[in-house]
């Protein structure tokens, strides 16, 4: 078993959103996203996995692949699809979340 505190040592970057991997094996991994108000995470997606987010702090606007921004909150999961692109922009506030995702990084691709 594994136990991550994931409300500590919270990194913020500038003038880019700060991505830190919590858990990485060859089954996926755990991202940390920390994002100043105003950051952005530009349009992107993870083409073999969905992208499973939890909002741990902050609120954000998250878009999928519908275009529309959902303005979303602490506690609250949201799901993309495989190859779903998405955006996220954190509002008035720092915004934290993790994302969750099924497969393991390719060292050949950015962003995912």
């Amino acid at each position: 078993m594994k136990a991550f505190k994931v409300h500590e040592n919270i990194i913020f970057n500038e003038p880019n959103p700060n991505a830190e991997p919590l858990h990485v094996d060859q089954h996926g991994r755990i991202l940390r996203f920390a994002l100043q108000p105003g950051q952005t995470v530009q349009e992107h997606n993870a083409p073999n996995s969905p992208v499973n987010i939890v909002v741990l702090q902050g609120q954000g606007h998250f878009a999928g692949g519908d275009g529309q921004a959902h303005k979303i909150g602490p506690d609250t999961m949201i799901l993309f699809d495989p190859g779903e692109n998405h955006t996220i922009k954190a509002l008035e506030e720092p915004l934290v979340f993790l994302a969750i995702l099924h497969e393991a990084p390719n060292p050949d691709r950015k962003g995912d």
